[in-house]
């Protein structure tokens, strides 16, 4: 019996765990709307999957990183460049490219980004 007891509570707590990972997921990230904004100015993020800058940028952006305009610049492997970034003439990571056609390379700043967007400060 305390066989069963044990296993109950076990699958009670990984299913409460679960569920509550999924709620949290489903819930709007603190920058969704300066990321959508972002997104929107025709802003673009170019940046590579190996690279500790590109990960920090996106990682202050936390939950709301998926509404980022993210282009990925390296192939599976990590060698070479996509042709997209190569005609967009990239050449650092990360890359910040906006609609008047400026750039700013390295790791940028939200107030960095707003000035350049015009996108409110979260």
């Amino acid at each position: 019996m305390k066989k069963y007891t044990f296993a109950i509570i076990l699958v009670l707590i990984v299913g409460g765990l679960m569920g509550y990972w999924a709620w949290y997921m489903s819930q709007p990230g603190k920058h969704d709307a300066f990321a959508q904004c972002l997104k929107d100015s025709g802003a673009l993020f170019y940046g590579a999957f190996w690279c500790p800058h590109c990960q920090a940028q996106k990682a202050a952006f936390g939950k709301s990183e998926k509404l980022l305009p993210y282009v990925e610049c390296s192939p599976q492997n990590g060698q070479g460049q996509l042709q997209v970034c190569t005609d967009a003439q990239i050449e650092s990571y990360p890359t910040w490219v906006f609609a008047d056609g400026t750039r700013l390379n390295g790791e940028q700043s939200f107030e960095a980004l707003a000035q350049k967007t015009s996108c409110a400060l979260p």
